[in-house]
């Protein structure tokens, strides 16, 4: 029994003695890194150092902070929805507009075109917007920006109104529709300056003027009844072929935007004098 417990004590020494020499050889071929945290507002850095590895905790950098002045840069997925109105100023008694509006004379008058305010739809969409960074400080910004994209009025009219072709003209129907729209469609390019205010810390004030052109893509007149079921008659209509519009926009940049537009151009090319008035919600944005 003295035997075996002299052979253990003389084995658990020299390993003892072997795992002491294996942890100073360790020792001199690995070096300890010293961990050094220090808190500041100038956001998270490491610093990959053999000896010590650095920790700074602050801001996390806006998109606001990350661009920089005198660069392009592209936005995705601009979205505007809004409903449109009518300033009409057309001269009723003109023969060019009475010709086209095959209509007693009675109705030739601004009430004909009475739009349903809820259903007249106005959108607008981007898929890619380019923007240039022209001014960048502490609390400002200043955005040039363009891209290419669809605008689309939806006039959904009070009265039976029908668009007829060769001759184009409008005739009140004798069918209660229950859906009856004009649809049309520009494909668009806007040239927009969109500015940013700081307000407190990462919170924007976001604000903007522009204005944009279109070519007319399409055209049609849908319309829904019991008698007829569903129609849809594509035509030019007498529409103008191209447009151009003002636009401007207000609001708080990631959280409500608003936006409006005011088409120069008259829809029609015929006398009648109407300019579409879009107001709405911006979804994206620059």
């Amino acid at each position: 029994m003295k035997h075996t417990l002299f052979i253990a004590a003389v084995v658990a020494g020299l390993f003892g003695t072997q795992y002491a020499h294996a942890q100073d050889a360790a020792g001199e071929t690995t070096k300890k890194k010293k961990h050094t945290i220090t808190i500041s507002n100038q956001g998270i850095s490491v610093d990959e150092s053999e000896d010590s590895v650095k920790l700074q905790a602050g801001k996390v950098k806006s998109k606001h902070k990350e661009e920089q002045a005198g660069k392009f840069y592209s936005k995705f997925s601009m979205l505007d929805l809004g409903v449109n109105m009518l300033n009409d100023a057309t001269v009723y008694s003109d023969p060019t507009v009475a010709n086209y509006l095959n209509v007693p004379a009675a109705k030739r008058n601004e009430n004909l075109f009475d739009l349903k305010p809820s259903k007249s739809i106005n959108v607008n969409i981007y898929p890619v917007m380019v923007k240039f960074l022209a001014l960048k400080t502490g609390g400002q910004r200043l955005y040039i920006s363009s891209g290419l994209g669809f605008q689309v009025y939806n006039f959904r009219y009070e009265e039976n109104l029908t668009y007829t072709k060769s001759p184009n003209g409008i005739v009140i129907d004798s069918v209660n529709f229950r859906k009856n729209k004009l649809a049309v469609n520009y494909l668009n390019i806007p040239l927009m300056v969109t500015g940013k205010t700081r307000l407190y810390k990462d919170k924007w004030l976001t604000y903007g003027v522009g204005a944009s052109a279109g070519y007319r893509a399409s055209s049609w007149n849908k319309q829904i009844s019991e008698e007829r079921g569903k129609q849809k008659t594509h035509g030019n209509f007498d529409l103008t072929d191209y447009n151009a519009c003002l636009t401007g926009e207000f609001g708080f940049d990631g959280v409500l935007r608003f936006y409006a537009s005011y088409q120069l151009t008259p829809l029609y090319n015929n006398g009648i004098e109407q300019h579409p008035i879009c107001v709405g919600l911006r979804i994206g944005g620059i």
